[in-house]
């Protein structure tokens, strides 16, 4: 990707730091940045602070220590310009909203006051972003009869009717088939070349996302590696990050890791953080509307 002045960052944290009362550190001494048009693949086991992360990037948990910025603003400021994809959640069967109605809740939910676009241009962008997702087939059908993985592509679209210039997304591949999870990640990445929007991507499903990913951040037991793909996900970087021995190995195309720990030791401040490359258990926060 090109370079670009520091301005220009979507996201930046420095020495950022999350803890709770007197416990270990979920991580800390992280330094981050986003790009535009860059996709950031967030992974870890259970605990490791990945949704937490999300959290403190829309202004809804304050870092135990460091400093973070949004589009150059506080995180809370920065939110009329940032999309969210919640974890998925089947809709109550006897929800009657229908898809195009699901989908402008993302946009209403960023405006104050009197609406910014009249209703022909409001049904426009909800049209466009539906068709952004492939949604457009049923976009009249009430949405909780959808499958999952259409249920899924709404609440993509319903962050993207805002039009953001960062899309956050907690676990979008949760529940889903292989099929399914595998259109989601080709609509965010699509969405990120086409726009120039910044990614950050929390996820357990590693091998659906990991050929759109430019990044990997990999968060776990107190510590964090950061890099490349095939820096980060490799037998030598994992065993060093958990302290303990993880195999990372490649069987008919797709990655398969084990060893990794069921209860990850938490390292203390003074064990140096694993950083392979240069660039300097979780619940899900509520949908992110207007500061």
């Amino acid at each position: 990707m090109s370079d670009i002045e520091d301005g220009a960052q979507l996201v930046r944290l420095s020495g950022a730091a999350l803890g709770f009362d007197a416990g270990e550190p979920l991580w800390e001494a992280l330094d981050l940045t986003v790009r535009p048009g860059e996709f950031v693949a967030v992974l870890g086991a259970n605990g490791s602070g990945k949704t937490t992360l999300l959290r403190c990037l829309l202004g809804m948990q304050p870092l135990s220590a460091g400093t973070i910025s949004v589009l150059g603003k506080s995180p809370t400021a920065a939110r009329r310009e940032v999309g969210y994809v919640p974890q998925q959640r089947r809709f109550d069967p006897l929800t009657p909203v229908r898809a195009r109605d699901l989908v402008g809740y993302g946009y209403d939910g960023h405006q104050w006051g009197l609406p910014v676009l009249s209703r022909r241009q409001r049904r426009e962008r909800i049209d466009a972003a539906l068709a952004e997702v492939g949604a457009t087939r049923f976009a009249d059908a009430p949405a909780s009869r959808l499958s999952g993985g259409q249920q899924q592509l709404l609440r993509i679209a319903q962050a993207l009717a805002c039009d953001p210039r960062l899309l956050l997304c907690d676990e979008p591949l949760l529940s889903l088939d292989l099929h399914h999870q595998r259109e989601v990640c080709a609509v965010v990445d699509r969405r990120r070349r086409d726009h120039d929007t910044g990614v950050v991507f929390v996820t357990h499903e590693i091998n659906p996302v990991l050929p759109y990913a430019d990044r990997v951040l990999y968060l776990a037991g107190g510590r964090f590696t950061i890099g490349p793909v095939d820096e980060v996900m490799t037998s030598q970087t994992l065993t060093r990050l958990y302290g303990s021995p993880v195999d990372v190995l490649k069987v008919r195309g797709q990655l398969v890791v084990v060893g990794i720990p069921d209860h990850p030791v938490h390292h203390s401040s003074s064990e140096p953080h694993d950083e392979p490359h240069d660039e300097p258990h979780d619940e899900a926060p509520e949908s992110a509307g207007p500061s």
